[in-house]
């Protein structure tokens, strides 16, 4: 696999520096049923890193002692981890939300059968990756089959109350492109997901999700292997927009690896990029130590999360800017 490190730590990007910290984001290992082709963690049923045990049950700890409001948890497929359901009680016994970073497709996985009952009956709000609403283009960017299991995942969530006005269980799903091109419109592509997919399988959902592709890991190196590389991020660059600034993920957001390394986001951690500052900050600092106003380390990637309408882990930055304009 093509390395893109080297050729995105040249930039300039503006200094940022965090805001107060509200989400803790942790990856608990990279460990997939899937290898889908826009993954920027080269996620998949070979990889071995998994979170220990350790430092599971440090994470409620965390979470009381900066008083975070919501755990948010990725992979891999973070359902796979054996200790996934364990930190889910305990993060909501302490009335933490929970965010599942969801494939759709582990609901049918041995020993899974019953993880979405479990979701529900602890109120997980659930993040789906559906990269299109047709069958063809799911396929080929997650594989054969991918589709087909994706929407009897939605429609078992849907019966369980996920997606429905006033069940309280939120159901988000999420946009990637194709390739190498930015979302279109997350409100005008919204309207499009709903309206086919209610039409064709009765499905339901609270919000779409418009995330772009990272020039990094396994995308990246595709990218560089059809000599596109250069030419995606001219597109990054030339729809830079300042105003996205404000509300990137990396200001209120903090990125946990496996081994329990702190990252300013997960694309971060996936290119190996630290959080500037002495040694490795690590979850155990967290025990301590407040981030507020902490220098951000940056890199040409950035201008991923902040190009026409803006990217981050809850989508469109322009929708969450006009949402904070409303309230």
């Amino acid at each position: 696999m093509h390395a893109t490190l080297p050729l995105l730590q040249a930039t300039n990007f503006p200094s940022l520096r965090r805001k107060a910290l509200e989400i803790l984001q942790v990856n608990l290992g990279y460990k997939c049923n899937m290898s889908c082709v826009h993954c920027h963690v080269n996620a998949g049923p070979s990889r071995t890193e998994m979170m220990d045990r350790s430092l599971i049950e440090l994470i409620p700890h965390v979470l009381a002692a900066r008083n975070l409001h919501t755990l948010d948890l990725t992979g891999g497929a973070p359902e796979l981890h054996e200790d996934f359901r364990w930190l889910v009680r305990a993060a909501r016994a302490q009335d933490c939300k929970v965010i599942d970073r969801c494939n759709l497709t582990i609901l049918f996985e041995l020993g899974q059968e019953d993880l979405a009952e479990f979701l529900a009956e602890q109120q997980v709000e659930i993040v789906a990756s559906l990269p299109c609403y047709s069958l063809e283009n799911v396929d080929k960017q997650r594989g054969k089959g991918a589709f087909d299991k994706s929407v009897l995942g939605l429609q078992k969530l849907n019966a369980l109350g996920y997606g429905q006005p006033g069940s309280g269980l939120t159901l988000n799903l999420v946009y990637n492109p194709q390739g190498a091109s930015l979302p279109p419109d997350q409100s005008v592509l919204q309207i499009d997901y709903q309206r086919e997919l209610f039409a064709h399988f009765g499905i339901v959902f609270n919000q779409l999700l418009a995330i772009a592709n990272m020039p990094i890991q396994r995308f990246g190196s595709m990218l560089i292997s059809k000599g596109e590389f250069n030419e995606y991020m001219c597109l990054l660059h030339e729809n830079y927009a300042a105003a996205n600034l404000e509300t990137v993920m990396c200001r209120n957001l903090v990125s946990v690896d496996w081994q329990g390394f702190l990252y300013d986001c997960d694309f971060n951690q996936q290119l190996g990029l630290a959080i500037p500052g002495q040694g490795r900050p690590h979850l155990k600092d967290l025990l301590q130590q407040d981030m507020l106003n902490q220098s951000i380390r940056v890199a040409d990637h950035c201008y991923g999360c902040t190009a026409g309408q803006g990217s981050g882990c809850g989508g469109a930055l322009k929708d969450e800017r006009l949402q904070r304009c409303a309230a």
